[in-house]
């Protein structure tokens, strides 16, 4: 069985994370969300905010969501996974994705770092620019499940 996983903080999950989680999902036979316990970002949600908003707004059957602490090559070990999937949005996303990549590859030779393009109409898409718009409320709608919407709505009228 290939497995794959797709790491990353998701604060908070944006229809461009989905649309490469989605074509992920048609590449491999599971596909792991990993959500990041340790990050150097300061999150808006919570780690069982995070999850739920993922499992709420994936239809792939193929496709779970963990959270996972330590070094991601430690997680893909442990769930036996051939591959990490990483999203670009442009050229800039490229440069440090590289490195991470190298980094892994260096802790890990045999799991593969897969880049897939996001599509045009999300490239524009950050989780820090939809929470940014959010609080100074813009319309976030499209960009976002509309349960993510709803929930930076709540966070940022209190």
């Amino acid at each position: 069985m290939r497995i794959a996983i797709y790491p990353g903080t998701f604060d908070p999950v944006t229809n461009g994370h989905l649309d490469i989680l989605h074509r992920a999902a048609t590449l491999f036979d599971q596909v792991i969300v990993g959500v990041a316990v340790e990050t150097n970002k300061k999150t808006l949600f919570s780690l069982e905010e995070r999850k739920h908003f993922l499992e709420s707004s994936i239809k792939e059957p193929n496709v779970k969501v963990e959270i996972f602490p330590g070094l991601l090559m430690h997680f893909a070990l442990s769930k036996g996974a051939c591959a990490i999937i990483r999203g670009l949005r442009a050229v800039s996303d490229f440069e440090y994705e590289f490195q991470l990549s190298m980094m892994n590859k260096q802790l890990n030779e045999k799991v593969e770092t897969i880049f897939l393009m996001t599509a045009s109409e999300y490239s524009f898409i950050s989780s820090t620019m939809i929470k940014e718009i959010s609080s100074l409320g813009g319309s976030i709608a499209g960009l976002v499940p509309p349960m993510v919407e709803e929930a930076l709505k709540r966070k940022f009228r209190s």
